[in-house]
């Protein structure tokens, strides 16, 4: 059964950076990201961060439906999430 917590609604998240002493997974071009599996269209993607470093922010792939997961105090280890 998946874990509510493991949801991300579009309109806001409680998804947060990692600060708990694991390093984030970083892509080619360096910059962490976060992997989400987007409901709408079935498929996977990564959200990067932002230059800012207040969210992750990304879109699907295939409907172009956009996400941002704002970064709060505190942190979690957790680097895949669910879209829906």
């Amino acid at each position: 059964m998946a874990d509510p917590q493991d949801s991300v609604d579009f309109s806001w998240s409680p998804a947060r950076d990692a600060r708990d002493g694991a390093a984030p997974r970083r892509g080619p071009t360096g910059r962490p990201w976060l992997s989400i599996y987007f409901e709408c269209c079935h498929t996977y993607s990564r959200i990067y961060k932002s230059a800012d470093g207040r969210a992750y922010i990304g879109g699907c792939p295939r409907c172009g439906a956009r996400l941002e997961v704002p970064i709060g105090p505190g942190g979690t280890t957790q680097r895949a999430f669910r879209a829906g």
